[in-house]
């Protein structure tokens, strides 16, 4: 989901230009609205892409010190 300072700014902004006409009862909704359909686009935070990317990373690295492991006993057993 995005960043929440980035969901009030949009949010703030809405609120501006709602404000002065009668949509402004709606002004109370629009936070949750936009919420709503960030978390339905399935958008992440830098922070959390950030994150997952570095798991990815170690789990390679990982792999491949497994692989090579693997590797290395398969060529030790054979005749």
């Amino acid at each position: 989901m995005l960043d929440s300072h980035k969901i009030n700014e949009i949010s703030n902004k809405i609120k501006e230009i709602v404000g002065t006409s009668p949509l402004a009862d709606v002004d109370k909704n629009i936070n949750a609205l936009l919420k709503g359909m960030f978390t339905k686009m399935e958008l992440v935070s830098r922070e959390e892409f950030d994150v997952q990317a570095e798991v990815l990373r170690n789990t390679r690295q990982k792999l491949e010190l497994l692989e090579a492991k693997l590797a290395e006993i398969e060529t030790k057993q054979k005749p």
